[in-house]
């Protein structure tokens, strides 16, 4: 293990919003979890995603599928890095999207408005 792994952890595996487009065309079994809070959710947020707030995620674990990918979305990517960290020293098959739904809506992706029911 080098310097940095030893400091900061495995590097976290993350895709591109684009990436993460292609997967959920291809109808691949995962999860898409949103963990802004619930007003930047229901500005725009990724049609079929989950909702948990970050400060309420090591709290609402056991709502996570242990046997699917978990894809971690935010506004910018920050959050969502905390997210699959932690999700991913839990246990979870977790990945973070890279630029967050800023990156999702430059790629001109689809956006659901208001919060899911």
């Amino acid at each position: 293990m080098n310097l940095l792994s030893s400091l900061f952890g495995a590097p976290l595996q993350s895709l591109t919003a684009s990436e993460l487009g292609e997967k959920l065309k291809s109808g691949q079994p995962m999860l898409v979890l949103d963990v802004r809070q619930p007003e930047e959710y229901g500005d725009g947020h990724i049609a079929g995603s989950k909702l948990i707030p970050l400060g309420e995620l090591s709290k609402r674990m056991n709502e996570l599928p242990k046997n699917r990918e978990i894809i971690c979305v935010c506004a910018s990517g920050s959050r969502s890095q905390s997210a699959t960290r932690l999700l991913v020293g839990q246990g979870f098959d977790a990945s973070n999207m890279d630029g967050g739904m800023f990156m999702w809506q430059r790629a001109k992706l689809p956006v659901k408005k208001g919060v899911d029911a």
